[in-house]
């Protein structure tokens, strides 16, 4: 369940406990992080505002049958912005660090560069991601843990070949939180981060033709950055169209732009990995 996550408990010496993981896997889900990291700064936040931006810094793993101390350092608090510093902490050590954004909401004239990609409604597309992971990635551990996640994807073009076939066509998924969130626009906000890291990263072997999951590979997520656009509802399927935008020096970066089904931009995502093979 996605919403308990976010029911986060104010400590005496001013810090929040978040929850532990819905899935018992490795290491914490990166999307956690995040998401519980703009819960605790949203606290500290006046309800006129909302975040714009974040930038975030896997230091750590984490421990997912644990929960985590968040810090929230307040930066500075303006007529129009608040930008605040998260850290989030497990037996003192420091896992995972945020800096994010909120303001208050203008009016100005709006533009989006590009246009929605024309794919079939979510009703329509069947093949999930749990399916792709099945059949191209049978790791059996890491099936079990993506099971547990409260998401869903539909998978609308996944690659064909298993291997040795460069794949650079932009990957393609709707996308949702499948759980019943209240309305209160922050908590979609977090909801909508928490699923931008669920397959982004995993996209930067495919170029190579190879697979995250393959055994003679190791990859793992170094940073996160995205910028929200428009309000949302994270439990409505949503478009995650996803971009490998370079490979190198032992490191990966994928981008993403996150659409609604009537074709508004919602958000813009980015992450590096590490590749090591």
């Amino acid at each position: 369940m996605f919403a308990p996550l976010l029911n986060l408990a104010r400590t005496e010496s001013g810090t929040y406990l978040a929850p532990r993981s819905p899935e018992v896997a490795n290491s914490m889900f990166g999307g956690q992080f995040l998401a519980q990291c703009i819960a605790a700064a949203t606290d500290t936040v006046d309800r006129d505002r909302a975040i714009h931006s974040l930038h975030a810094y896997f230091l750590r793993p984490g421990d997912s049958e644990e929960p985590c101390e968040l810090s929230v350092a307040t930066i500075r608090d303006g007529r129009s912005f608040s930008h605040r510093e998260i850290s989030a902490f497990q037996d003192g050590k420091e896992l995972f660090r945020m800096f994010g954004s909120w303001n208050i909401a203008e009016s100005s004239p709006e533009f989006q560069g590009d246009r929605m990609p024309e794919v079939p409604p979510p009703d329509e597309v069947t093949y999930t991601y749990y399916q792709f992971c099945q059949d191209q990635m049978p790791d059996k551990d890491y099936l079990a843990t993506i099971t547990q996640r409260p998401i869903d994807i539909r998978y609308i073009n996944p690659p064909q070949d298993r291997k040795n076939r460069s794949e650079l066509e932009n990957q393609l998924m709707w996308i949702r939180i499948s759980d019943e969130l209240p309305d209160e626009p922050w908590r979609h906000q977090a909801a909508l981060a928490y699923i931008s890291d669920s397959t982004l990263i995993d996209h930067i072997t495919l170029p190579h033709g190879m697979r995250w999951m393959d055994q003679d590979f190791f990859g793992t997520s170094l940073d996160h950055t995205m910028w929200f656009h428009r309000p949302c509802k994270a439990t409505d399927w949503v478009l995650f169209d996803q971009k490998v935008e370079w490979t190198g020096a032992g490191r990966g970066l994928a981008s993403a732009k996150i659409w609604s089904q009537k074709g508004e931009l919602l958000a813009t995502c980015g992450q590096e990995g590490l590749m090591r093979f």
